[in-house]
């Protein structure tokens, strides 16, 4: 069992799309799988057809445990604790508490024992909540835009991971930078992919996400792609990112 946080400090790249997208492929492909939405956007959660009907991931940051708060969805084999607004809340409440950074990994306590795969959603922003989550991660998956700023969201988000490892969570690591939204038409996305790859050599996944217009439409059905369009490109791409994951797990 591993928990990854899905997390980047820069807003638009895919982040909360590739967690639905993963989890669902993993799902399907017969593993016990879990995510958690910590963005209080709750995009995860509607992504997914879902709402938060009483007890939501603001509960495992009050105490609840992860076990307890769990629901199935519509999906075989994937559980969700979904986000509320409220959640925006949570990061003042947090900064004042002692101990505030790790609430979300007592919480969390058990949770090898249900699920092969947890996915934390962050907010896109090192606020406590990114924190909490890479705090309780075991490894980090990074989505990077294929546009010209993404060498330097991933410097900030490397930077900060390699923080939190320093203070909180030594046994962290990098799962990998997946490259999303690319335009295989334009010169610039077949240029930050070679930027990142030697930058980062093996930590890229060989999987590139296509921007996609079934991506897109997905959510507003509370579908992941996979389930809105198996034959899109877009499917087809976050299936085998899915595996590589696997491959690298």
């Amino acid at each position: 069992m591993a928990i990854y946080a899905l997390a980047n400090q820069k807003g638009g790249v895919g982040k909360t799309t590739t967690a639905v997208n993963l989890a669902a492929c993993l799902a399907e492909a017969g593993e016990r799988t879990l995510l958690i939405d910590l963005d209080p956007q709750a995009n995860a959660t509607s992504g997914l057809g879902e709402r938060a009907n009483g007890t939501s991931s603001y509960d495992l940051l009050d105490g609840a445990q992860a076990l307890d708060l769990a629901s199935r969805t519509r999906f075989a084999n994937l559980e969700l604790i979904p986000a509320r607004t409220d959640l925006a809340g949570a990061a003042a409440e947090l900064a004042q508490r002692g101990n505030g950074e790790r609430f979300l990994a007592e919480s969390l306590a058990g949770v090898a024992d249900r699920y092969r795969f947890v996915f934390l959603d962050c907010p896109p922003s090192l606020g406590p909540l990114t924190v909490n989550a890479l705090a309780a991660a075991d490894r980090v998956l990074v989505p990077v835009q294929a546009e010209y700023y993404a060498l330097e969201g991933v410097a900030q988000i490397l930077g900060s991971i390699e923080a939190v490892r320093a203070r909180l969570n030594p046994k962290l690591t990098i799962a990998g930078l997946l490259l999303t939204m690319v335009d295989g038409r334009t010169n610039l996305a077949a240029d930050v992919g070679s930027e990142l790859e030697r930058h980062f050599g093996p930590l890229l996944f060989r999987t590139r996400v296509p921007r996609s217009v079934r991506i897109a439409e997905a959510p507003s059905y509370g579908l992941p792609v996979i389930a809105y369009d198996r034959s899109s490109p877009g499917a087809d791409a976050y299936w085998k990112a899915a595996m590589e994951l696997v491959e690298r797990a």
